[in-house]
């Protein structure tokens, strides 16, 4: 990375989209202001690995310099990749000093500003409305104008709303309340959301960095083509399970697109199916990494600490639906591929599944044991630092037996360092012992042949890591106008109201008007805010209408997915369109056909609790809890099954407009909670299913 830097002076670098949302492009700009750049994401993650490792800071440090770190370099690199002089990019790196020192601000003043709480200086509110400025100003840039729009009216009725007609006004606020509350409280820019961010989100975002520098892309890129290359449709179903695989570390849907994308897209042009498809496909997969365990998106450990739940009952909770969302997907692919005829892939073209795991088996320990640490009870932010600290150690100890032909030399390598590590950890896993194993690894790894460039990896890892982290932080910090405006003015019982009013008259309406909610915010905003902004209007009141907590904030945060990829905006979409060269509308709309489940899931979980691993099943009374799971599951199944025979038109043959019809009309049905609906359903999918099968062509009659 560091030859790339090299160089004083370069033309500026193109950026493909209107604004960075979509993560900036490689590199960290020209000549030494790239260097600069790189060093500051170094500084920066070394800083959140500090944090992570021994916590020794207060939160409202962490949270303060976290932000400092997201302002700095936001309008660093912003200036180094769109500036075209280097008075411009200096001009750029001054004002993100300006806003580190406003989080500096947090530490040096720390026991003053606890000690004038609710009195603050002149300074502190010239601090506080300078990096509010920024904050919104670094976002604009960042992600164009629609989030700061929406914060900044938060913004103006917070400061007007007073003079609303009832019941929409509150009882006025003055300029330093707000500013005291939005800069120096944990209800404004350093809410939960920045916490989050500050802990588990940067954590995790190396985590998967690491992981990738590993080679964990490949690993999951050989088992899918290998297990599906040479099905029928077989480059999309190894597009759909290879996002799926991804998703288990990267958490994000436009990271996904960009990464797994590059392979994928032009591998499905190739054998046949539409650029539009094919595209629609991947942000479908893509997306679906936000809610498939164990890592899943930043929402998940935000809505974790609002829930006041262990991540693990959220990893729990999204598992059944995830793996049904990637089925669907998995299943308009194959229907898809029927109905053009498309065929797979040749034997000489796919390497064995086999083989891979076998070669790279020992990628997947880190992931292994995240998964463990999480369900046994332990912390995201120690699962994940042991996770990282063992990716870490594979990463390095590769290097170092790399260059040693004996088979034995390296077993006794691998063997011994397993016993240095239980001999240091006698008295239970702790980050100290480990971190002075993974620095000797580091000191070994430096006299090795080879060892420079597994050490140069972990680094540019580091400088990526807080790279990535910038549109996710952001987001998280300007998302807490909303939060400080909704917890100070209480606005938020307003809507809560309208829900519940609604609801008593229909729940399904209810749910409806939630799912638009989330749908239209999102079709501007990320997925983050969305969320945030929808749970906090509209999950308590679904909650007092009896949908379980956990299910109520998880519908809000699929159809902030979904907005990712329905347009007009359809971010997944307008990532996989370069990839593809299509249109981003035409691909949003794929993506929505192919997505078709993932809009209707929800609603499935919400009526049957079940499905979620969640108690107040109405069929458990009848069935037990498992047995309650298994039919929830069971008909959520066959009804996105149905769903994809009504998107794609084909199951055996092409669907008439009639069979279209039943199928929805079976679907449905098994949605329903009315008398008799879940006999009907499936008998008319059976009945449906049978129909096809005699009407199938002669040629498939023979082929089977």
């Amino acid at each position: 990375m560091l030859e790339k830097a090299e160089g004083t002076e370069a033309a500026p670098i193109k950026v493909e989209f209107d604004n960075f949302e979509h993560g900036f492009p490689e590199g960290f700009g020209p000549g030494w202001w790239g260097l600069l750049a790189y060093w500051i994401g170094i500084a920066f993650a070394t800083f959140q690995l500090y944090v992570a490792a021994f916590n020794y800071l207060p939160s409202q440090v962490v949270r303060g310099v976290h932000v400092g770190f997201l302002v700095l370099l936001t309008f660093g690199l912003i200036a180094n990749f769109t500036a075209k002089s280097n008075f411009g990019r200096a001009l750029g790196w001054v004002v993100g000093g300006a806003g580190f020192l406003c989080g500096l601000y947090q530490w040096i003043f720390y026991a003053d500003l606890i000690a004038r709480d609710g009195d603050p200086t002149r300074l502190d509110l010239v601090v506080g409305t300078l990096l509010a400025v920024l904050i919104f100003e670094g976002t604009r840039r960042l992600m164009g104008a629609a989030l700061p729009l929406m914060c900044g009216a938060c913004l103006v009725y917070w400061f007007f709303g007073q003079y609303l007609p009832s019941p929409l006004n509150h009882r006025g606020y003055d300029f330093d309340q707000i500013v005291t509350h939005l800069s120096f409280g944990t209800e404004g820019f350093y809410g939960v959301p920045i916490y989050v961010s500050a802990t588990y989100i940067f954590l995790f975002i190396l985590f998967g960095s690491f992981l990738e520098r590993a080679g964990m892309i490949q690993l999951f890129t050989d088992v899918s083509l290998g297990l599906f290359g040479r099905t029928r449709g077989g480059p999309a179903k190894v597009a759909v399970f290879a996002s799926g695989m991804m998703g288990t570390i990267s958490g994000s849907g436009v990271a996904n697109v960009v990464t797994v994308g590059q392979f994928t897209i032009p591998l499905m042009i190739r054998f046949g199916y539409r650029r539009a498809f094919a595209a629609g496909v991947e942000a479908t997969a893509s997306m679906g990494g936000q809610i498939m365990p164990p890592v899943m998106g930043a929402v998940a450990f935000i809505m974790a600490e609002t829930l006041g739940v262990q991540y693990s009952e959220i990893v729990k909770a999204a598992a059944i639906p995830a793996i049904l969302y990637f089925a669907s997907a998995f299943w308009m692919v194959h229907l898809e591929a029927g109905k053009h005829g498309l065929v797979g892939m040749k034997r000489s073209e796919i390497p064995s599944a086999w083989k891979a795991l076998v070669t790279r088996w020992y990628l997947v320990l880190p992931l292994a044991a995240l998964v463990y640490m999480l369900f046994e009870g332990f912390t995201p932010l120690y699962a994940g630092s042991m996770g990282l600290a063992l990716t870490v150690t594979l990463i390095l100890g590769t290097a170092i037996t790399t260059g040693v032909s004996a088979t034995a030399i390296r077993y006794i390598f691998w063997i011994g360092l397993a016993l240095v590590v239980a001999a240091l950890s006698r008295d239970g896993l702790q980050i100290v012992p480990v971190a002075s194993v993974v620095v000797g690894l580091i000191v070994i790894t430096a006299f090795v042949r080879g060892g420079f460039a597994a050490l140069r990896a972990c680094r540019d890892a580091l400088a990526e890591s807080a790279k990535s982290a910038i549109t996710v932080g952001m987001a998280c910090a300007i998302v807490g106008v909303i939060i400080g405006m909704m917890s100070q003015t209480g606005v938020g019982t307003i809507f809560g109201g309208w829900v519940i009013g609604l609801g008593e008259k229909s729940l399904f309406l209810a749910l409806v008007m939630t799912m638009l909610l989330s749908i239209l915010l999102g079709t501007g905003i990320p997925t983050i805010p969305t969320y945030i902004i929808t749970a906090a209007l509209a999950a308590p009141a679904l909650a007092k209408l009896g949908v379980p907590l956990i299910a109520s904030h998880m519908f809000a945060f699929y159809y902030g997915i979904m907005a990712d990829l329905s347009p007009p905006v359809a971010l997944a979409a307008l990532a996989a369109a370069p990839i593809a060269k299509e249109n981003p509308d035409k691909i949003g709309w794929e993506a929505m056909r192919i997505a078709l489940a993932g809009y209707v899931i929800p609603f499935i979980f919400v009526y049957s609790p079940a499905l979620m691993l969640q108690a107040g099943d109405p069929m458990a009374a009848k069935l037990g809890f498992y047995g309650a799971v298994a039919l929830a599951a069971t008909k959520a199944l066959v009804a996105i099954g149905l769903f994809g025979m009504v998107a794609i038109g084909f199951l055996f043959t092409r669907l008439t407009l009639i069979e279209r019809l039943v199928a929805l009309g079976a679907a449905f049905c098994l949605l329903g909670e009315f008398p008799f609906s879940d006999t009907a359903g499936f008998v008319l999918a059976a009945a449906l299913a049978l129909w096809q099968w005699r009407q199938r062509p002669p040629a498939a009659v023979e082929a089977a």
